[in-house]
């Protein structure tokens, strides 16, 4: 069984990307095992109002009995742009699990009041909240101005004055460098890391500094490809991770931690 906690629908503006929708993504899902998936909407990147995404997304999961059972659901959200207020609990009541915050990309500090007050609000309502590192590869010269990714330094501001929220760490690929201090903050319970980041190619090293329970399956799908992050765990040595760990890091981890 597999649980997928990082993909997306929607459009990404700067190419073309493959299995955007709900129909798409889920015969992705049946090609390769994989039981539910964490789901948000990449328009929600680029509306300014961000809620309008959240709608599509819900409606679309409700076009179908297969979809609903199937994708967890994540707002994006933006502290930034008037009545996030009222579009979180908007969301809440529309079943949605966790929010997905992107700093990087609507142009706020991590620590700025309105971000820390969504995120408690977030955390007193039951929701998860996910920090994206990276969404695309910008070392790609382009007359675009894509944002740099983020080192997963530079989330840890939030974490220290929020510390009791859940939070989803996705597409880790610039590094973990971390002092002890910020090695022991990662490794409280309330915190899971996904497979897609291009700096987990050597698992074995990370789960032994920061635990297994911390690691979970995440593909950063349909930007990233559906395979490379299963073979990260499928790729670990029997002496390195047994196979009753293995089955945490594909779903029992996301399991305990999405409350599913």
């Amino acid at each position: 069984m597999y649980i997928d906690i990082n993909t997306s629908i929607g459009h990404w503006p700067f190419e073309k990307v493959r299995y955007n929708t709900c129909g798409k993504l889920l015969q992705r899902m049946d090609e390769f095992g994989v039981d539910q998936a964490v789901v948000s909407s990449l328009n929600g990147i680029f509306y300014k109002n961000t809620q309008i995404a959240n709608e599509e997304l819900i409606e679309e999961i409700n076009s179908n009995k297969k979809f609903s059972s199937r994708f967890i659901p994540f707002a994006v959200l933006n502290p930034v742009y008037a009545n996030w207020q009222a579009d979180l609990k908007t969301c809440v009541k529309k079943g949605m699990k966790g929010i997905r915050l992107y700093p990087q990309y609507h142009d706020y500090d991590i620590t700025e009041p309105p971000v820390l007050d969504l995120v408690k609000m977030a955390k007193d309502n039951g929701l998860i909240i996910a920090l994206t590192m990276k969404m695309v590869d910008s070392r790609q010269r382009s007359w675009i101005d894509i944002p740099d990714e983020w080192p997963l330094k530079k989330f840890l501001p939030l974490i220290r004055a929020v510390p009791d929220a859940k939070y989803l760490l996705l597409n880790i690929s610039t590094g973990f460098s971390a002092d002890q201090a910020d090695i022991n903050i990662l490794k409280q319970k309330n915190i899971l890391i996904d497979t897609s980041g291009r700096n987990l190619i050597k698992m074995k090293p990370l789960i032994d500094t920061y635990g297994l329970d911390h690691f979970a399956f995440g593909t950063h799908s349909p930007i990233f490809d559906y395979l490379t992050s299963m073979l990260r765990i499928e790729t670990l040595r029997d002496n390195e991770v047994a196979e009753n760990e293995k089955e945490l890091l594909r779903s029992g981890n996301a399991k305990k931690f999405l409350s599913l």
